[in-house]
């Protein structure tokens, strides 16, 4: 099978100026690289996947951070620069860092069995590098292009990309 694409948490919670959690204008810039790859990638008979963090008005994740992307509020969207793609893809509500928690996202890939996994969003520190050890403890092999990735803080994005790749033992692209 070809490849499949895991893009995390494009969503207006984190990428829009008024978004909870902003990752800030740097990470907008990420945006149009997503949107180019995915198109690559869906070319080549990729499937598609979107992650959504989505959570209920109590969840405890917010004893750490803020509510955000409460379960059918505008934040739990994805982008509008994104959402056309989001069209084509299987959606995966998430309610932690990782994808595979409680999801059905680890059956949805064992049925494709693809020959590699490319994982692209934010926060590359929180739920890419989550997602990220969830695929390489599945043993997938996953592709991770630096240019396609965000987070708040500049310094643990780049811990995250070194942990990703040394650590991991995924491959870091783009950089």
């Amino acid at each position: 099978m070809a490849n499949a694409v895991i893009v995390v948490d494009m969503q207006n919670g984190f990428m829009r100026p008024d978004g909870t959690l902003y990752c800030g204008d740097h990470a907008r810039e990420i945006i149009p690289r997503i949107a180019a790859r995915v198109e690559r990638e869906k070319a080549a008979g990729a499937a598609l996947f979107f992650t959504q963090d989505s959570h209920t008005a109590d969840d405890r994740e917010f004893e750490m951070f803020p509510p955000h992307c409460i379960e059918g509020s505008e934040e739990e969207h994805i982008i509008d620069e994104l959402a056309p793609l989001a069209q084509d893809a299987q959606i995966v509500k998430k309610r932690r860092y990782s994808a595979f928690f409680e999801t059905e996202l680890a059956a949805m890939l064992d049925e494709l069995a693809p020959d590699k996994v490319v994982v692209m969003g934010d926060c590359t520190d929180i739920c890419v590098l989550h997602t990220v050890s969830g695929l390489r403890n599945r043993d997938y092999p996953v592709e991770v292009p630096a240019d396609c990735v965000a987070s708040f803080d500049p310094q643990q994005h780049e811990w995250a990309l070194g942990h990703i790749e040394k650590i991991l033992g995924a491959q870091v692209t783009n950089r």
